[in-house]
């Protein structure tokens, strides 16, 4: 999922690029889509007159929905030479039609069902990603002369077709190099030698495990390359290339965490319950740390990790997990975790004689 400013802030500096207008403010325009964004919430509803007791336009209420509504204050950056009328031109039939058109657009770039375009026919790999189209090759060979020791500091567009034909292999190559597991705090566990054995053997374990999340969490945040998988993942639907970098990715990393996983249940003598495996555990708490990261990434305020108190949400997911779904080898009930949680609730209730749900037994 990509953050709704960023996508917000690349379209209107693409809109910039394209008219050349000198006079054109980014934040300023973003600031004011945000505003008409957060208004377009309190809309008259459909069926409601316009602003200045207006009726619809004929044929506005057989649009579908969201077009059918009252775009006056949604639309701020119609050219009104013409009627000089914000009300009539934002609720316009053609108007809503354009907007449609748009909105088709960007769904088939971004999915779902994204269509791909071929960038050579005979390689079926080789697809446009007009999302990563700022790595242009002139903005890379420019860029190549602020590298730093001992790297190249002088670049062109002729070595860099030297090396990759085709820009869409250049961008190709990067993607599987950005999203290579050494980025990932996975990778880099080491760092935390002393918490994870304290996790694995020690009696601070939940202290520690505290600890190691978020430290995670903190990673996941300061690392660019988690933004460039987000991107990444918004257009690789029907793209194999990155797909497949994506899937090594997760593969390569949580495969290293599950080798802590798997010391720390035979140190502590537990085992999944049930229908559970050391595999969706592992991807469970990866796609926890990811969705903690983007939430954290979107909302500053959000209470998800205290580096103070190395504490995070992910600790206490980690911790519930290990609660929830693990059971001790050497007296194991033998529950499904549905079983488990049933039991607990029915417990509590036994006294009210509720029937039990014989979807669990």
């Amino acid at each position: 999922m990509i953050d709704p400013d960023d996508l917000a802030r690349d379209l209107v500096q693409r809109a910039h690029a394209e008219e050349n207008r000198p006079d054109f403010d980014v934040e300023t325009e973003l600031s004011d889509v945000s505003a008409m964004v957060a208004r377009s919430g309190q809309q008259p509803g459909v069926g409601d007159s316009a602003a200045g007791g207006r009726d619809l336009p004929p044929g506005k209420s057989d649009l579908p929905d969201p077009y059918k509504r009252n775009l006056e204050q949604v639309l701020g950056r119609l050219n009104l030479g013409k009627t000089g009328k914000q009300e009539e031109l934002a609720n316009d039939k053609v108007t809503a039609s354009y907007l449609a058109a748009g909105m088709r657009i960007i769904e088939r770039h971004m999915g779902p069902g994204a269509q791909r375009t071929a960038a050579r026919p005979e390689d079926k790999s080789a697809v446009e990603r007009p999302l990563l189209s700022i790595l242009s090759q002139r903005e890379v060979a420019a860029e190549v002369a602020n590298n730093p020791d001992p790297f190249h500091r002088i670049g062109s567009d002729a070595t860099l077709r030297s090396r990759w034909k085709f820009q869409s292999d250049f961008i190709a190559d990067l993607l599987r190099f950005g999203l290579w597991a050494v980025h990932y705090p996975a990778s880099n566990y080491e760092r935390l030698a002393h918490e994870t054995e304290e996790a694995i053997s020690g009696e601070g374990f939940a202290s520690a495990i505290h600890k190691i999340c978020c430290w995670d969490l903190v990673g996941y945040m300061d690392m660019p390359m988690f933004r460039l998988q987000l991107v990444a993942a918004a257009s690789s639907e029907g793209d194999g290339v990155i797909q497949e970098a994506i899937s090594e990715r997760y593969a390569e990393t949580t495969g290293r965490w599950k080798i802590i996983y798997k010391k720390f249940l035979k140190a502590r003598g537990l085992q999944p319950r049930p229908g559970i495996s050391v595999d969706e555990c592992a991807d469970l708490l990866a796609a926890i740390a990811e969705g903690l990261t983007l939430r954290r990434m979107g909302d500053p305020t959000a209470k998800v990790v205290d580096e103070d108190r190395e504490r995070s949400l992910l600790g206490t997911a980690v911790l519930a997990l290990i609660r929830g779904c693990f059971e001790p080898m050497d007296k194991p009930d033998g529950l499904t975790l549905e079983q488990a949680v049933h039991e607990m609730i029915r417990d509590h209730e036994r006294a009210g004689a509720r029937p039990s749900d014989p979807s669990v037994e």
